[in-house]
């Protein structure tokens, strides 16, 4: 018994890593794509992971050598996604209520369990047609760095463990002066 929890416990551990999950996002501005590059080297040689290191490069610039930004980290469809849950979850579950009261199928009482039913529809179709729209729309939490990445910068993000915060952010500033720290996010989200 205590083998098997042993073995579960550090498959756990390897998985998560020594740091644990929480992490925060720090962002820095590099001027070019030599800098990007040499930035993501000293990044990975200070063992930090690959798909833990973003970055968002300028309209047509070559990205070779680089990690780039995924579209949940450059998008706003998480954040539209979430909205419309709650919005598709509302009306579905509004529109379940009327349904059960004036127009019940079995019988003259309410049916509730199609207040459950639609509910559960309208927020994933909720979910699911905001999340096309959020797709297309730029994220929020980057709309400050538009103007340095059309003047042709890099953005790096770089998800660090809460421990390690100070320890990068020292090896960045020693290491690429040519960079400009743009701060940190107190708690990056589960996704993206």
């Amino acid at each position: 018994m205590y083998k098997k929890f042993d073995v579960r416990f550090r498959a756990h551990h390897l998985r998560w890593g020594k740091e644990g999950v929480v992490r925060r996002r720090l962002y820095w501005l590099l001027p070019d794509l030599a800098s990007a590059r040499r930035t993501m080297n000293d990044l990975l040689l200070a063992r930090i992971a690959e798909p833990h290191i973003h970055f968002v490069a300028p309209e047509g610039a070559d990205t070779a050598g680089l990690h780039p930004a995924n579209i949940l980290q450059t998008s706003d469809v998480v954040r539209a996604a979430e909205v419309g849950l709650l919005i598709g979850g509302a009306v579905g579950i509004a529109v379940g209520v009327l349904a059960a009261v004036f127009f019940p199928i079995v019988g003259d009482s309410p049916q509730w369990g199609m207040v459950a039913v639609l509910g559960i529809l309208g927020g994933l179709f909720g979910v699911w047609s905001s999340s096309m729209i959020g797709v297309s729309t730029p994220s929020k939490r980057l709309r400050r760095f538009e103007g340095a990445l059309e003047q042709g910068q890099f953005l790096l993000m770089v998800d660090v463990p809460h421990a390690r915060v100070a320890e990068i952010e020292t090896l960045l500033k020693n290491g690429h002066p040519e960079g400009h720290y743009e701060g940190v996010e107190p708690d990056i989200p589960a996704f993206p």
